[in-house]
C-alpha cells in the first residue's frame, strides 16, 4: 500500500490544525471548569455544643449530603477525595426541642469550608434524636498495643497505667455495654528500656458518650532478663485413697528467665509443682506429668527437668 507523502507546507499546515485544535479543547475545557455548578458530597457529621444533662441518640446515620455550589475544578477534584472532611452540628437546639434544623445552621456550616465553594442544601434537612437519662459510670482502662523487645529484654513488672479508671457519662443503657475503656495503641519495636509515654484514649464510637478524662500515663517497667535454675519438691494431689506414695524424683528443676533486678529476690516459695493421681486413678497414666500450679508474674518458663515422673503407690 503506497505511502501517502505530505510537502513541507502541508506538513505545517497539519501541525498548526492540531496545535490550534489542542489549544481550543484547552480554553473550552478551562472555561468549562471554571464555570459554577451544584455537586454533591457525602461527609461525617461531628456534634457540638453538647445539651447540658441530657443523654442523646441519634436516629440518622452518622453521615449526611452537601449539596455544594463550587467551580468544575472543585467537582473533578471532590470525585478523587477519598476521606471527605467532617462537618461540625450545633446541637444547642436540644436543649429546647427534639431535632435540629440544618437549614438554619447554612451559614454555620458554610464557615467551615472555603470561601469558594458555598453549602446551598443539607440531606437530610433534620436530624432528630432520641433522649433517655443520663448516666455516669467508672470503667478500668485497657492498654492496647503491641511490644516487641530486645534478645534478653521483657516487662519486668506490672504495666502502670494512670488513671486506671476513667470516668464515662451518657444514656444509662449505652453504659451498661461498656466493660472497659482502651487506649489507643501503643507499637514499639526493638525495646531495651523502660517506657513512659502519654496516650490518647480511644475515641467514643457514638456522639452522646463522653469520657475523662481524655488520655493516660503509661510506665513500662523493661529490665534485661537473665537465666536462673532453682529446685522444687513436688505435692501430690488427689490423694484420696492412698496413704503414702513415694515419687521418683521428689523434686524438679525449673529453669526460667528473670530481670536482673529480680534475680536475688525470686526463690523456691514462689513456686509450686504438683502431680495429679487422678491422671494414674482414671487414666492409667504410667508417669504423672508434672504442673505447674504457682510461677512468678513477669518470669518466662524456659523448661521443666524432668516433665514427668516415676511413682510408687502404697496402700
Amino acid at each position: 500500500m503506497p505511502l501517502i507523502k505530505f510537502s513541507q507546507t502541508e506538513r505545517r499546515r497539519i501541525s498548526m490544525f492540531f496545535i490550534c485544535l489542542g489549544v481550543a479543547i484547552s480554553a473550552w475545557l478551562f472555561f468549562a471548569l471554571s464555570n459554577s455548578y451544584v455537586y454533591q458530597a457525602r461527609t461525617l457529621v461531628r456534634f457540638v455544643n453538647f445539651p447540658q444533662n441530657k443523654a442523646f441518640h441519634s436516629l440518622q446515620s452518622d453521615t449526611v449530603k452537601l449539596q455544594i455550589e463550587g467551580t468544575g475544578w472543585q467537582l473533578l477534584f471532590s470525585k478523587l477525595r477519598i476521606s471527605p472532611q467532617s462537618v461540625d452540628i450545633d446541637l444547642k437546639d436540644l436543649n429546647k426541642q427534639t431535632f435540629v434544623n440544618l437549614s438554619d445552621q447554612l451559614g454555620y456550616i458554610n464557615q467551615q469550608f472555603s470561601s469558594t465553594q458555598k453549602i446551598v442544601y443539607v440531606q437530610p434537612d433534620t436530624l432528630y434524636f432520641d433522649f433517655s437519662s443520663r448516666a455516669i459510670k467508672k470503667v478500668p482502662v485497657e492498654l492496647v498495643g503491641d511490644l516487641q523487645f530486645q534478645k534478653q529484654y521483657g516487662i519486668s513488672d506490672s504495666v502502670k497505667i494512670k488513671p486506671a479508671y476513667v470516668t464515662i457519662t451518657g444514656p444509662k443503657n449505652d453504659l451498661s455495654k461498656i466493660r472497659v475503656w482502651k487506649t489507643d495503641s501503643l507499637n514499639v519495636n526493638n525495646i531495651n528500656a523502660s517506657i513512659s509515654t502519654r496516650l490518647p484514649f480511644k475515641r467514643p464510637s457514638m456522639a452522646n458518650i463522653n469520657i475523662y478524662p481524655s488520655y493516660a500515663e503509661i510506665s513500662v517497667p523493661v529490665e534485661e532478663f537473665t537465666e536462673k535454675t532453682i529446685e522444687v519438691s513436688i505435692k501430690v494431689g488427689n490423694n484420696r485413697n492412698y496413704r503414702d506414695i513415694n515419687l521418683l524424683p521428689e523434686k524438679v528443676k525449673i529453669t526460667f528467665m528473670t530481670a536482673l533486678g529480680n534475680y536475688s529476690k525470686i526463690d523456691r516459695d514462689y513456686f509450686e509443682a504438683t502431680v495429679d493421681l487422678d491422671k494414674w486413678t482414671e487414666r492409667s497414666y504410667k508417669q504423672l506429668p508434672v504442673i505447674l500450679t504457682r510461677f512468678p508474674a513477669f518470669c518466662k518458663l524456659v523448661r521443666i527437668e524432668p516433665q514427668a515422673i516415676d511413682f510408687i503407690i502404697q496402700k
